[in-house]
């Protein structure tokens, strides 16, 4: 039997300040020992704003792709039936399970100079490794099962024959897609999306090895932060982290004010 709310809520509150809250209060506590002014000065040098924008912009770019991908994968999987649907349903959780250092010395030597891919890539004038361009496909990677997994179980409880209505109303497609499914799809394609993007901003292992961590080119902001701890910059690295984990906590903070505003029609109406 479980026990009451005291003891639940005691363990609860113990657990995630163990877990969670201690950690990071000692990341913001590390940040604040520093002067606003040797803060913005750790967060100003041109190379960590190249390693932001990369970051920034490269877990958007994969974040998008995923949720894309992920709208189209759990739809095929959820609608329509086909020999091996349960092998390939497997295979989504794939990255969650795969050390991220797996996965990136897996896609470097797929996609490098000499990899299978890599090589006739690069013959057309694409080149994947050690480019912007493969750190996106390794945040894609590791980014596309949290938007297949928050779309499947809301495409399950769809019933189809409410498009079937529609259709039968002289909705096209397009109508049937854009006022049907996606006011339901929605919520759940943006919690995707902003978990593939959370994800993407602080991810290291699959990334490191694909980008080729050249500065103010491929150095994503999670290398900088090893980069600064391996010299001892330890306050540098303090800063960087800071930055990250605002920009997630914030992106998080207002995908649950958008679910908790979309689950309660009758709090709008206020």
């Amino acid at each position: 039997m479980l026990p009451g709310l005291p003891v639940s809520l005691g363990v609860t509150v113990a657990a995630i300040s163990l877990v969670v809250l201690l950690p990071l209060s000692t990341l913001v506590v590390a940040t604040g020992s520093m002067k606003g002014a040797a803060f913005r000065a750790a967060l100003a040098s041109p190379r960590v704003m190249a390693s932001f924008t990369l970051s920034l912009g490269a877990a958007l770019g994969a974040a998008a792709v995923a949720s894309a991908a992920g709208l189209l994968i759990a739809w095929v999987l959820v609608r329509h039936p086909f020999p091996g649907r349960n092998f390939v349903d497997s295979l989504i959780d794939l990255p969650f399970a795969l050390p991220t250092a797996v996965a990136g010395i897996t896609l470097t030597t797929l996609y490098g100079p000499s990899g299978w891919l890599g090589r006739p890539l690069e013959a057309l004038g694409i080149k994947v490794a050690y480019t912007p361009f493969g750190i996106v496909l390794a945040l894609v990677f590791i980014g596309l099962p949290f938007s297949v997994r928050t779309l499947q179980p809301v495409l399950a409880d769809l019933d189809p024959e409410v498009e079937e209505a529609a259709a039968c109303l002289g909705a096209s497609r397009r109508q049937i897609f854009l006022r049907v499914l996606l006011p339901k799809l929605l919520p759940a394609w943006l919690t995707g999306f902003s978990l593939a993007f959370a994800r993407g901003l602080g991810e290291y292992g699959s990334v490191v090895f694909i980008s080729g961590n050249m500065p103010m080119k491929t150095e994503i902001a999670p290398l900088l932060i090893m980069t600064k701890l391996e010299q001892y910059d330890t306050a540098g690295a303090a800063a960087i982290a800071t930055v990250l984990l605002a920009i997630s906590f914030l992106m998080l903070l207002a995908l649950n004010r958008f679910e908790a505003w979309s689950a309660n029609p009758t709090g709008r109406a206020r």
